[in-house]
């Protein structure tokens, strides 16, 4: 799945050719995504201005005149930048014409992903966004707000970690390559976590995503950019999908646990 790196890839990638372009036309041809696209998005869309390309979490926003588009890429999806008259793919499952013979196109396997209109302004109360969590990479999210957060709940980290609640954005790869990075075991109960091992956790945090971002995300199967690369964050992980392989640091073997349903990699010696 994109996580937040990925996603925030795509947002830049594709805010150069939307913002400030006027939609022309809207092609659908499978509106059945994971919520069915509404009939009338083209009449919508249609002669609109986009303002704006934001992401929230795995969100991302395109702000036009009198509302806003959500998409999310769910399993599988990517944006793609092409041009009107490109040949479809076959999981090209939504197109948008804008101005100066530029299209965007959803691109989704799965069909997991999600295309809703937000009418007004007011996205941060919509049912998918107003649960969640700080940002990861802004300064909210910081030692004394994971410390406060982590009392009394005993679930492992890595799967608090991973709650959007707590925070956004920090899925299971960057969970375990930041627990890694902070040199705490993805089982240790949260309320454990000292104030030093937080503020450990949240420069790791922060730093593993801004890595990956400046790499373009991470494919490991299905992601690619608005352009058709790959993410290259791959030849960074440490220990991600890596159990039996020595670690780089101390040649112990990566070992492999399952918490909260999803695979959790990481080093015994490395980690404690």
């Amino acid at each position: 799945m994109p996580e937040l790196p990925e996603v925030e890839t795509t947002r830049r990638g594709i805010a150069p050719y939307l913002i400030g372009r006027r939609i022309i036309g809207v092609t659908v041809r499978n509106p059945r995504l994971r919520w069915p696209i509404a009939p009338d998005l083209a009449s919508t869309l249609c002669g609109q201005r986009i303002h704006a390309v934001t992401r929230r979490a795995k969100y991302l926003l395109l702000a036009a005149d009198t509302g806003q588009l959500l998409l999310h890429l769910g399993m599988s999806g990517s944006l793609r930048i092409s041009t009107p008259a490109q040949a479809y793919k076959k999981h090209d499952h939504v197109q948008w014409h804008l101005e100066d013979d530029i299209a965007m196109r959803l691109h989704d396997p799965r069909r997991f992903g999600c295309v809703l209109w937000l009418s007004g302004e007011h996205s941060a109360t919509h049912p998918l966004l107003a649960g969640l969590g700080p940002e990861p990479l802004e300064d909210v999210f910081d030692a004394a707000y994971l410390y406060h957060y982590t009392r009394s709940r005993i679930i492992p980290i890595k799967v608090l970690i991973m709650q959007a609640r707590c925070v956004v954005g920090v899925g299971n790869i960057y969970a375990s390559e930041s627990l890694f990075m902070a040199g705490i075991r993805p089982g240790t109960a949260a309320a454990r976590l000292s104030k030093a091992r937080c503020a450990r956790l949240v420069t790791a945090i922060k730093t593993v995503l801004q890595a990956a971002i400046a790499q373009g995300g991470t494919t490991l199967r299905d992601f690619v950019r608005e352009d058709g690369q790959h993410g290259y964050f791959r030849q960074q992980l440490q220990v991600y999908q890596r159990d039996g392989q020595p670690c780089h640091h101390c040649h112990s073997l990566i070992k492999k646990a399952v918490h909260g349903q999803r695979a959790s990699y990481y080093c015994p010696a490395c980690q404690a």
